[in-house]
């Protein structure tokens, strides 16, 4: 890697404290001129989704997650003033909780219980291991993010004997997603063990007149922020979904708002070599031939950024994974997105990267600032953050001498203006990249359909507990044969183990080993 080329492909933004180093990705001058017609499309199509065109065609709904940080790009007045009430309101909130304006049944709220599934977690978590403070935050986070009943003990083991001082907040936009409605009746269940009054600990992110919304205010719960069809869940980290947590930590979301807005603008450049979208979104397209031929590893040097890989696969991977193109094609689009961070990985997967087969690309995000305040010597002259360094710098080395492509992406420190402009940044990455490769990166049949696969499954299960009998136990292929399954007797067979596996289901074996096991309903 020449210094020439280095400076000729890095892009470095001083106002936001953010440089974007291309030159280790194995394209020729000739490349970006090549893209310039394609680019010229996405910028086009990005400019019609601020503007408010229908971007997801299947639910006919706009795709607005830029206006919540810059609200007066809002198509209508309406939406900008629903934006800016909500922000002041989830401030206001925040605020009387932590002055104890508003208390639980043991005092002054100290905990938040977030409940939440995909990005409704995924974004909030990231949020808040990356921007925490022990020492300052106002309140201590807690996450349920799936719906394992181990998962739920775990948790509510942490927060014994605090629930009078815990703060549920559940996000769900249609309130009808399993995940959240499980862990929220759970966690009810356990504020009613312990005498307590689940509804006045307990706050809603959900669309109005949904599910939740309408249960919330039937059983009074403290308060409801609003989820906008517009927003979809993997993008609505500067919506309520994310706002509302952080700000209960103590997290300065005005702060966050102006470092996604700072880089929304320079994102919204139609100058190609100027904008650091969409030099990453070519980069992408580069790596991977367009047809996501190539993965993408996350490598933050920086353990607050650790979260940043989960919170990216999922904005990236639901996003791209598509089937059809916007024509109808059927072309198998997306990229797959791992990662964890350095050095760490100096110990674990980069022997494979630097010495293993060719079929990835790695990100790394470099953070200048080592801590606040001074650091002790290490070694002689050297700190533990000099040691960090080195270990990306050199890893980037050791990659590039074996022909392995890398971006860099440089930031000043871990602060709440970077994180916002970190987000804001693939965001913006993930619409132009879709444009370049002509799929729509705002719907997810695919979701959908897994959603629908798991409700056959809770059908089946229902119909075995409807043929088993309290006195003749009945094998695997008899019970799909009695419920005219046989076509799926693996999917009754697989649910009926994990029947037997759990006390409070009554089912047992009845004789038998292996697939001649009888099986019977003891209540």
């Amino acid at each position: 890697m020449s210094w020439e080329r280095y400076k000729k492909y890095y892009l470095g933004i001083d106002r936001l404290g953010f440089g974007l180093d291309i030159s280790r990705v194995n394209f020729d001058d000739a490349f970006l001129p090549s893209m310039k017609g394609k680019m010229k499309s996405a910028f086009d199509a990005m400019q019609a989704l601020e503007n408010g065109a229908i971007a997801n065609p299947d639910e006919n709904r706009m795709v607005g997650h830029y206006w919540l940080r810059t609200p007066e790009l809002a198509p209508t007045e309406e939406i900008k003033n629903e934006i800016v009430g909500t922000v002041e309101k989830i401030k206001d909130f925040a605020k009387k909780i932590h002055k104890g304006e508003i208390v639980g049944a043991d005092g002054k709220f100290k905990y938040v219980l977030c409940i939440g599934i995909g990005g409704s977690a995924l974004g909030p978590q990231f949020v808040s291991e990356a921007l925490a403070s022990p020492r300052t935050d106002k309140m201590q986070v807690f996450f349920l993010d799936n719906t394992d009943p181990d998962g739920y003990d775990v948790v509510f083991d942490k927060l014994r004997g605090k629930l009078g001082k815990t703060l549920a907040v559940i996000a769900s936009k249609s309130g009808g997603t399993p995940e959240p409605r499980n862990a929220m009746m759970e966690a009810i269940s356990r504020w009613e063990a312990a005498g307590l009054d689940f509804a006045k600990h307990a706050v809603v992110t959900t669309g109005v007149n949904s599910k939740l919304y309408n249960f919330a205010k039937e059983k009074g719960f403290l308060e409801f922020f609003p989820m906008w069809d517009w927003v979809g869940g993997r993008t609505s980290e500067f919506a309520a979904v994310g706002l509302l947590p952080a700000a209960l930590q103590g997290i300065r979301i005005d702060k966050m708002l102006k470092g996604a807005a700072d880089m929304d603008k320079a994102t919204r450049s139609n100058k190609m070599l100027k904008n650091p979208a969409a030099l990453l979104a070519l980069m992408w397209y580069k790596c991977t031939s367009g047809k996501g031929l190539k993965d993408m590893v996350i490598l933050p040097y920086k353990d607050r950024l650790l979260l940043l890989s989960r919170y990216l696969q999922q904005l990236i991977m639901e996003s791209l994974g598509k089937e059809l193109d916007l024509d109808g094609n059927v072309v198998e689009q997306g990229i797959s997105v791992y990662g964890n961070k350095g050095s760490t990985d100096q110990h674990a997967y980069v022997q494979q990267l630097r010495d293993g087969i060719d079929n990835f690309f790695v990100t790394f995000i470099e953070v200048l600032s080592d801590r606040k305040g001074e650091s002790p010597e290490v070694a002689s002259g050297e700190t533990s953050g000099d040691y960090l360094q080195a270990f990306l710098l050199g890893t980037r080395e050791a990659l590039s001498a074996k022909n392995r492509e890398s971006i860099t992406i440089t930031v000043k420190d871990c602060s709440p203006q970077t994180i916002g402009m970190l987000i804001a940044l693939y965001d913006r990455t993930v619409g132009l990249y879709a444009s370049l490769v002509n799929i729509n990166a705002y719907h997810q049949p695919g979701v959908e359909a897994g959603k629908k696969a798991a409700g056959h499954i809770l059908e089946i299960k229902q119909k075995i507990l409807n043929a088993l009998s309290t006195d003749k136990g009945k094998t695997v292929d008899e019970i799909a044969c009695e419920i005219n399954l046989e076509n799926e007797t693996e999917l009754v067979f697989k649910v009926l183990i994990h029947l037997i596996s759990n006390l409070s289901t009554g089912v047992k074996v009845a004789s038998g080993t292996g697939f001649e096991r009888t099986f019977i309903k003891t209540k």
